[in-house]
């Protein structure tokens, strides 16, 4: 039977077909827009350590931070569990530090509404005191107070291409590639701003 596997936690063998999104790129893209808005202090909630996109969007953002000559602190890089607790247990002890994350690149946008809950907690508010980009672009993000700022994951595309793959080997057609991962961009919504005093 053919099947294909939509947005892999790990790294498929490569005869087993998959369709993912840009992860690398996406980290990056979060990042990069944060640092154009005048932020250094960059901390970052990515999903589980074992799975490849929390990995990806991890080396995105040290790539950005890298590539604009800002130091990367070890401790502002957590990883969580794409949930909203995750987000809201990390973005806590991180906004509990001596010298706090003036933004947060959060690994979804379930865990940005972590971040976002525990900034509120603090009296802290975002965009003002804290921006906060989340990851996917799921509804929800649209709806959100702030509406949050985002990397848009195209899912229904990645699902409309997995299942033109699973047709055409379906009908005993060799796939062109086995490995393909749709672009992602980011969405600016409300969430994010200059730091304070900027």
């Amino acid at each position: 039977m053919p099947f294909v596997i939509v947005d892999p936690a790990g790294d498929p063998q490569p005869d087993v077909p998959s369709v993912g999104s840009a992860n690398w790129s996406g980290g990056l893209v979060a990042t990069r827009h944060l640092i154009e808005l005048g932020h250094r202090w960059i901390a970052a909630i990515s999903g589980p350590d074992d799975m490849m996109c929390s990995l990806a969007r991890i080396d995105g953002y040290r790539s950005a931070m890298s590539a604009a000559g800002l130091p990367v602190d070890p401790g502002w890089i957590r990883y969580g569990d794409f949930h909203p607790t995750g987000g809201e247990a990390h973005a806590r002890a991180l906004l509990a530090l001596p010298e706090p994350p003036t933004a947060i690149f959060a690994g979804s946008d379930l865990q940005a509404l972590g971040v976002i809950a525990a900034a509120t907690a603090r009296g802290l508010r975002v965009p003002e005191d804290l921006s906060v980009v989340g990851y996917d672009d799921i509804a929800l993000a649209r709806w959100m107070s702030p509406q949050l700022t985002t990397v848009h994951q195209p899912l229904r595309r990645m699902g409309e291409e997995a299942t033109r793959l699973v047709l055409r080997m379906a009908e005993g057609k060799t796939p062109d590639t086995l490995r393909m991962d749709l672009a992602t961009h980011l969405v600016v919504r409300g969430s994010t701003a200059p730091p304070a005093g900027e």
